[in-house]
């Protein structure tokens, strides 16, 4: 008898747990298209230089373009996710990326380039709003953390295949066969989305009793101070990944191999980290404390990368464990912004603190390749160790205090 009353409330755990399999499924590969797309275009830049007729400038405009475009739309398209559903959004965003490469590979331009970066700028907006809105929604509370790490995983995932993908596509269909087939891509998996049912998630989610939306406030100080945080950990990651190379190379006497080794060592620990990350946020609660710890000792690592010109195997050691732990944090970073974030709230959340990172895509290109202009390679891991500085000393005021948190929950 127990077991006939036991199976429909087994049944339904397991219905359960296979929804929110296939919910992180689906958003995870939505994000692997995110960071796929980011690449796209500088993997053609020599295609595109010489079909265009155009020098590096121009090409480096339009990324502009788009890292401009991206951080003036995050916190609006936070808002439409919240208001009108993260799936629709997510779905427009995907078919708008996938548009954009496919109608500069039809009508090959500069004008129509520079069209193409403002619409990748905008679907790009869409992801981190519309992903972590679907899945602080409907996944597992005591697995938020290893959801949150797996959705980051495939972003890393995405941005570490592109070269590869986008170099074949480039030796057998051509750059303009590439941009084609790069954007279907997007589109293929937005109708994968449709398909398998990618769930809804938006403020009715979070309706109280009356079935009412908590008009609250969502620039709140714990979201501010966050946002400075993302920008904060943007510029001390993009130094050593963007100009990590050419520092090592002109500043310490290493090998373009040893360096590019060196810089490959550093991304894979970080996407290693990432899933270590995702259990250990599960089982604390004390998230800013994690990413204190960890990147109180990453700055030490990279200090010491800046300030002592390594044997080859010591700076391969070095460069993963700071890759290692800047991974590992992650988790715990977007477990802070979700427990920042009144009810119904996600996609506005996530929609302002991303641009943080934004700021610093924008910021950190100039900044960092002033320095190499400047002979000062060094500085490259010295700055990006004095950001980390920055980040740990801010991380006591993350932490949405314990009042705060039954304070909004009272007013909702």
């Amino acid at each position: 008898m127990a077991d006939i009353l036991a199976a429909p409330q087994q049944s339904q755990a397991m219905s359960k747990a296979d929804s929110g399999l296939r919910t992180l499924t689906l958003i995870s590969l939505a994000h692997w298209v995110s960071h796929f797309h980011l690449l796209v275009l500088p993997m053609l830049f020599p295609f595109l230089k010489t079909a265009l007729g155009v020098g590096y400038i121009e090409l480096g405009f339009a990324l502009t373009v788009f890292a401009v475009v991206s951080a003036l739309t995050q916190a609006p398209t936070g808002y439409l996710v919240d208001h009108f559903g993260a799936r629709k959004v997510l779905l427009i965003g995907l078919c708008l990326g996938g548009l954009a490469l496919i109608l500069l590979g039809l009508q090959l331009n500069y004008t129509m380039l520079v069209v193409s970066a403002v619409l990748l700028g905008l679907a790009n907006s869409v992801y981190h709003p519309a992903d972590y809105a679907i899945l602080a929604a409907h996944m597992d509370e005591a697995k938020m953390g290893r959801a949150f790490s797996i959705h980051t995983f495939a972003g890393y995932l995405g941005g570490a295949v592109a070269p590869a993908i986008v170099g074949a596509l480039l030796a057998t269909v051509g750059g303009v066969g590439a941009l084609i087939v790069s954007g279907a891509i997007a589109i293929l998996v937005a109708a994968v989305l449709m398909l398998f049912g990618v769930p809804e998630a938006s403020a009715k989610h979070h309706a109280g009793v009356d079935g009412k939306v908590s008009k609250q406030s969502v620039i709140t100080p714990a979201l501010i101070v966050l946002t400075i945080f993302f920008m904060l950990l943007g510029l001390s990651n993009a130094g050593i990944s963007n100009f990590g190379v050419v520092a090592l190379m002109n500043g310490y006497g290493a090998s373009y191999s040893s360096a590019n080794v060196a810089l490959t060592a550093y991304l894979g620990a970080a996407a290693a980290g990432v899933l270590a990350g995702g259990f250990l946020a599960d089982h604390t609660k004390r998230h800013g404390q994690v990413a204190a710890v960890c990147f109180g000792i990453n700055t030490a690592i990279v200090l010491v990368i800046a300030l002592v010109a390594l044997p080859a195997a010591l700076l391969m050691i070095a460069m993963t464990a700071a890759g290692f732990l800047g991974g590992v944090i992650a988790p715990s970073r977007d477990m802070l912004v979700r427990n920042a974030a009144p009810a119904g709230a996600a996609g506005r959340a996530f929609g302002i603190v991303s641009t943080g990172f934004n700021f610093s895509g924008m910021v950190s290109p100039i900044l960092f390749g002033w320095m190499m202009d400047q002979s000062l390679p060094h500085w490259v891991f010295g700055l990006s160790a004095l950001f980390m500085v920055l980040t740990v000393l801010l991380t006591p005021f993350t932490e949405r205090k314990p009042d705060t948190a039954m304070a909004t929950a009272k007013a909702a």
